[in-house]
């Protein structure tokens, strides 16, 4: 046969991409690819979402998740309809992802409702910070407040763009389940509980129906779209799940660190131990039933007595749940006087010099006695709270500190605490701030319990005394088995008609009740009053002080509530846990008889007595307050999104150049007189991998002839003549293709001229390649593919490109209207 001379370079012969999965029918309709695609991926990443409910709570946060996963997804489909470039689907995605976001959580300061502007940026920066510190300081299950929502709404979204991305123009499908099990990691790292097999189950059928899309949709003009499908595509898509299955049920088994039950129910990747910080969500009833004992502090002081340990304060209730206020712009470094803010008319104070080692204890809050003046020996920045008094760290945490505080706080007896029970002026509306949406239950349970009580102390006595009798047990379990397990308003609801909960639901029961009766108050977090080590611990200017310590088991919630003139007074409202303080006991009302110790009502004689803590360590299910049961999220969080980040934009070059590679080597359609064979333009992307770019007025045959006489194939007829036979073999395929008579339409899928070889020659070439190239080039050609890299330079350029070509346009436009312009002036002035 004879062969029409070469009129085609080489070069030229890269310049017609074949179609990418979706765009087979680029001549005729798209047809339903994109849209089954977009189901796919939608349905996986919110399948996936279903394994991060208890690592946020509840299921508010669902129906935002949804929306914009399919709302990103459905966009990129519909853009991928219209015919649009990769490059503009996905940049119509992170559109969409940025609208959506906008609409649902920044809406009163946007643009028509979903278009970002400078006060929706204020927002934004507001949210992540509000989302930074609950990841930092809480554990599972957290709080769904905005501001975690939304960075969870962002992040599977972005998921959604990476997974189109690796299915549709990178044509890697099989790869997506990387983007899936990233979701997947978060609730396995932090949840008791583990995925759960739910979403598990749900993230699988997703990823099955992307492989199923991808087999089904596979582009091949042939196909008559009533044909039925070659069998062996259902077949490898099933292969590959099921491995991926199976690998996921078995790789848990060799990874150190879960804990027990199998995967993807009841087991906790948790292969850096338990963290210890104090949850100031207080919703840490896992960690509650399982303690340990960990986070152990010790502290000497001079008090005589064991002290509490009050770590965060917790006064922002939106009805939803109790919450620490981000007060950030008020709060003032430590090393500065700690000042109360407000008058002290006490007659005598109460000062106490304490030293604290927090050891392992690992929390943004800094565990202090109430409250402090002055705090020394600190590393790191801290600032406090002028309102609180809670101590945070700025960059830092409490993990090995070591410090000294000085506290001052008023002596307090009952007649002083009636006589200061008048009304209180100057206090902030986050203390006395009531829900419109208070259940009945717990006013009518204000109301009889303070009865006709005439002064705040009284009322504050009567609710103490209601939480402390024999009405309400205390129990870890009861919570849990009734489905109120947390710190809301139904929750509180639930607990005051079921009368069993844990510190946290007599405290949040006491401080809501307490701002029914118009008394401020707020929640305290911290550590109740721990044990003697035996030890004594020389502190300057206090001689040898005795040792306490405390640890996960004394952890513990109780109210504060405000009184004009004495400032923050504690009470204890739990039976069996921490020290009813002298003030707050039944004989320090006027009438009473008895003392309330932590056993309930005993006689007593004495008129004021203190009970006295116990030395033994409490027993390991009386815990009370929270340690965080799992690891602290944001910095697994931030840890992995950056090295998922990382390792994605190293890989990225490769996953290029392995997507452009399997899509160019499916079968094409041989009818077709345009196309330029997908075979040859992998050939030639080889070759400039490998150091060997072809010339721009090169000939097919004479880079072939270039390629075979370099040494990057090795020695013909030697081990490597595989490689000279099959650069051979491709050229002659590509000169039939492109210079030969055309196909005719009814040719059959494995009668076009190397239709079925050319992924073997393709293969040979590149072993030969490989075997032949030292090991930098290798490197470079696997990570940083030459050809990939000049696209991708090309890519980036050509904003300026065409910049300078309309500038030399304007310029060279302008320069012939004045040359006109001249020579009509010049002919008006000759005429």
């Amino acid at each position: 046969m004879t062969l029409a001379p070469h009129k085609s370079s080489a070069g030229q012969a890269q310049a017609a991409p074949p179609p990418g999965p979706g765009q087979a029918t680029v001549l005729g309709r798209v047809g339903a690819y994109p849209w089954a695609m977009a189901l796919a991926v939608a349905l996986s990443v919110s399948g996936a979402a279903l394994s991060l409910n208890g690592v946020l709570r509840g299921w508010a946060w669902y129906l935002p998740v949804l929306t914009t996963v399919f709302v990103v997804s459905l966009t990129m489909a519909a853009l991928r309809a219209l015919r649009a470039q990769p490059l503009l689907v996905t940049a119509g995605g992170f559109a969409s992802l940025a609208s959506i976001l906008t609409f649902t959580f920044f809406r009163p300061t946007s643009i028509a409702g979903f278009i970002p502007s400078g006060t929706t940026m204020a927002d934004l920066d507001r949210f992540i910070r509000r989302a930074s510190e609950t990841v930092l300081a809480e554990s599972a299950p957290v709080a769904p407040n905005a501001g975690i929502v939304m960075v969870t709404c962002a992040v599977l979204g972005l998921t959604v763009i990476l997974i189109d991305a690796l299915a549709v123009p990178l044509g890697m499908p099989a790869t997506t389940g990387l983007g899936l099990l990233a979701i997947l990691v978060v609730p396995a790292m932090v949840k008791p509980q583990s995925v759960g097999v739910w979403g598990f189950g749900a993230t699988v059928a997703g990823y099955l129906l992307i492989l199923a899309c991808s087999q089904w949709f596979t582009p091949d003009a042939r196909t008559p779209a009533d044909t039925a499908r070659n069998p062996g595509q259902m077949r490898r898509a099933a292969l590959t799940g099921g491995v991926a299955l199976v690998a996921t049920l078995i790789v848990p088994l060799a990874i150190p660190g879960f804990d027990q039950g199998t995967f993807p129910q009841g087991s906790r990747v948790n292969p850096w131990g338990t963290s210890t910080g104090l949850n100031p969500m207080i919703t840490l009833g896992n960690s509650l039933r399982t303690p340990a004992g960990s986070g152990r502090i010790t502290y000497a002081t001079n008090a005589g007595t064991p002290l509490y340990l009050r770590s965060v304060t917790v006064d922002n209730f939106d009805g939803d749940s109790w919450g620490p206020d981000d007060r950030g712009a008020s709060r003032r470094p430590v090393g500065e006087q700690i000042e109360t803010g407000y008058e002290v008319l006490a007659d005598e104070q109460l000062r106490q010099v304490t030293a604290v080692d927090t050891g392992t204890f690992t929390s943004p809050y800094l565990p202090v006695p109430y409250a402090p003046e002055s705090v020394r020996g600190l590393s790191g920045r801290w600032t406090w709270d002028p309102a609180t008094l809670s101590i945070k760290g700025s960059d830092t945490n409490s993990r090995s500190q070591q410090y000294i505080v000085v506290s001052s706080a008023p002596k307090l007896t009952a007649g002083l605490l009636v006589q200061q029970s008048g009304a209180v002026q100057g206090v902030p509306d986050d203390f006395t701030r009531v829900p419109g949406n208070m259940p009945d239950i717990v006013r009518t349970t204000a109301d009889s319990v303070t009865g006709s009580g005439g002064t705040a102390y009284a009322k504050a006595m009567a609710i103490q005394k209601y939480l402390r009798s024999a009405e309400f047990t205390y129990s870890l379990q009861s919570p849990v088995q009734g489905g109120y397990d947390g710190n809301g308003l139904s929750v509180l609801a639930d607990f005051l008609t079921q009368k069993s909960g844990y510190c946290i639901h007599y405290a949040s029961a006491m401080a809501v009740m307490a701002r029914l009766e118009g008394i401020p108050s707020r929640i305290a977090v911290g550590y109740a009053p721990g044990r003697l080590t035996g030890a004594t611990v020389s502190v300057a200017g206090q001689g040898a002080l005795p040792e306490y310590e405390v640890d996960a088991r004394d952890a513990h919630a109780w109210p504060e509530l405000y009184f004009q003139g004495l400032g923050w007074v504690a009470f204890e409202p739990t039976p069996s846990r921490g020290v009813v303080p002298a003030y707050a006991t039944e004989t320090s009302t006027p009438g009473a008889g008895a003392i309330e110790n932590n056993d309930g009502l005993i006689p007593s004689s004495d008129p004021s007595p203190t009970p006295a803590p116990s030395t033994t360590p409490v027993p390991l299910p009386g815990a009370g307050g929270g340690s965080e049961a799992g690891p602290q999220l944001l910095p697994w969080l931030l840890g992995t999104a950056g090295v998922l980040g990382l390792m994605l934009v190293a890989a990225s070059p490769r996953l290029v150049r392995m997507g452009l590679r399997a899509r160019r080597l499916r079968r094409q359609d041989p009818a077709s007189d345009d196309a330029v064979p997908p075979a040859w333009s992998e050939f030639l992307d080889l070759g400039t991998d490998y150091g060997l770019p072809p010339h721009p007025s090169e000939t097919a045959r004479v880079y072939s002839a270039r390629l075979r006489g370099s040494s990057l194939l090795g020695e013909a007829g030697g081990m490597d003549d595989a490689g000279h036979q099959a650069v051979i073999l491709l050229t002659t395929d590509f000169e039939r293709r492109k210079y030969g008579p055309r196909a005719r339409q009814d040719t059959p899928a494995g009668d076009a001229p190397g239709s079925d070889r050319a992924p073997l020659r393709i293969a040979a070439v590149q072993r030969s390649l490989r075997a032949n190239a030292p090991l930098s080039r290798r490197l470079r050609a696997d990570w940083l593919p030459p050809s990939v890299m000049r696209r991708l330079g090309r890519m980036l350029t050509a904003p300026f490109r065409a910049l300078g070509g309309l500038a030399r346009r304007t310029a060279h436009a302008a320069a012939r209207s004045w040359s006109w312009a001249r020579e009509g002036l010049r002919h008006l002035s000759e005429g």
